[in-house]
């Protein structure tokens, strides 16, 4: 499979539209049809479903799709790499991150890097910490933060000064916001909604016997999402201070529990793997950041 078919690919995947496909390529639309089906033949699969007027992807397409796209990254990240062997350093620096308090601190780091090496460039993803973790194994991130009890024996890593606060976040009008702290108790009779990271970050403990007596009304990765349920006085999330600071609803009120319950953040590194000068210079710069704090 060559590099610009699988851009084909992904671009008529994306537009589910050969002729729009072919027009944003610059390409005849006759070329594009028979580089696809090229493709399909070189796969002994058919990765399009054609319609008269639009194109979707088979159950075999979307598994390509997926497959392609993190081709395409990890060659482009590649070619960046090698492009960033010149005297100044350069290049980008990939990091992986959920929402929190840890990227406020590493924005920090980031701007001072940037002020003494300004050629340098970040690319940022967010999400949970078992899709940053797999996007480290692939290759397409440098560099990880991850907060509590992750394991991390594969990686190399620094503990950064940046402790976060489990609470709830829960709708203005709830009685439980004119409350200074959130109680094992409180939230039993209230629909309730908790990531999938939560649980193994040891809330769930945190709580006990009354973790069972609560209604756990949804789960969710990333908090953006379950705050509007909260915006829409539906329930209470269960959360990190720092992912609930990024909630500017009025509606929407921060109560830490009691007794407290902290985690730690972690930046973490493939262990025993090439890294660019432009990577080794950050994490330099981050452990002796650290070390000053």
């Amino acid at each position: 499979m060559e590099y610009r078919i699988l851009k084909y690919f992904l671009t008529v995947a994306r537009e589910e539209n050969i002729t729009r496909a072919a027009e944003i390529l610059h390409i005849s639309q006759p070329a594009l049809s028979r580089q696809l089906m090229q493709l399909e033949a070189e796969l002994g699969v058919q990765l399009f479903t054609r319609g008269r007027h639009s194109t979707s992807l088979t159950e075999e397409g979307m598994l390509l799709r997926r497959r392609a796209q993190e081709i395409i990254d990890l060659t482009e990240k590649t070619e960046r790499e090698f492009r960033t062997h010149t005297e100044e350093l350069s290049g980008t620096i990939s990091i992986g991150s959920g929402e929190g308090e840890v990227m406020r601190y590493l924005a920090g780091v980031m701007k001072s890097f940037g002020e003494q090496y300004p050629a340098v460039t970040f690319d940022l993803y967010s999400n949970d910490a078992d899709h940053v973790k797999e996007r480290l194994e692939r290759g397409t991130l440098d560099l990880g933060a991850f907060i509590g009890n992750t394991d991390l024996s594969k990686y190399e890593s620094i503990s950064l000064p940046v402790v976060e606060r489990w609470g709830a976040i829960v709708p203005a009008k709830c009685p439980l916001s004119q409350k200074e702290h959130i109680t094992r108790e409180d939230l039993v009779g209230h629909k309730v909604f908790i990531s999938k990271r939560g649980v193994s970050q040891g809330v769930a403990d945190w709580f006990g016997e009354y973790f069972d007596k609560m209604q756990i009304y949804a789960t969710y990765n990333l908090l953006y999402n379950a705050a509007i349920l909260v915006d829409s006085e539906i329930g209470a999330a269960l959360c990190i201070e720092g992912a609930a600071k990024l909630c500017n609803s009025p509606n929407i009120h921060f109560k830490p529990f009691c007794p407290e319950l902290t985690a730690k953040n972690t930046l973490a590194w493939k262990a025993h793997q090439p890294m660019t000068r432009t990577v080794a210079k950050f994490i330099e710069f981050v452990k002796n950041s650290v070390k000053e704090d």
